[in-house]
């Protein structure tokens, strides 16, 4: 899914996005009904498109959600090897 989401499916929309939204019927981001697994998809959304520069905040929201800093590097770990393989796959 975090390969799939951009970093603007992270943002809260405003009103009129909102509004255009529900009129056009375009569909939303994909959010999680469940706050932690939430929390778990903005790690990995960040770390697809950011790589390890995920924003401080997020690390403390992640870890306050009560994962942990091995945690966080085994996502940075998957998300690398993911792009890898990527790459390589589109490159051939």
């Amino acid at each position: 899914m975090a390969e799939r989401d951009g970093l603007s499916s992270i943002r809260e929309p405003g009103r009129l996005v909102s509004a255009l939204t529900g009129l056009f019927g375009i569909s939303q981001p994909n959010r999680l009904g469940n706050e932690r697994l939430e929390t778990l998809r903005r790690i990995a959304i960040f770390s697809w498109n950011n790589v390890w520069n995920v924003p401080k905040a997020e690390i403390a929201g992640f870890l306050e959600a009560g994962f942990t800093t091995d945690q966080f590097e085994l996502i940075q770990h998957s998300v690398g090897e993911a792009r890898r393989a990527r790459r390589r796959r589109t490159t051939r």
